[in-house]
């Protein structure tokens, strides 16, 4: 299942994204979204979680928690018919 994160203060990296989601299954990839100029976090990433029922408790468990001062926004994406998903 495909995890969409915003609202993510400018200093989290992917390992603490990957650590915090761990805790609830096992985590395929993190990436965060960069400006392509600058280099900074957008504040946006994305999260692969291979079983479903994981990645469920890890989005209904952490969506607007507190993450570096920042209450971070988790949700599934939903993909429309004819794009791409797994």
């Amino acid at each position: 299942m495909d995890i969409h994160v915003t609202n993510l203060s400018q200093s989290v990296i992917a390992e603490d994204l990957k650590k915090l989601f761990s805790a609830y299954g096992l985590v395929g990839f993190v990436v965060i979204a960069r400006d392509t100029k600058k280099g900074r976090s957008l504040g946006i990433a994305f999260i692969e979680m291979p079983h479903a029922s994981q990645a469920q408790q890890a989005v209904l468990a952490l969506h607007n928690m507190k993450l570096d001062g920042m209450s971070i926004c988790v949700k599934e994406i939903e993909y429309r018919a004819g794009e791409f998903n797994n």
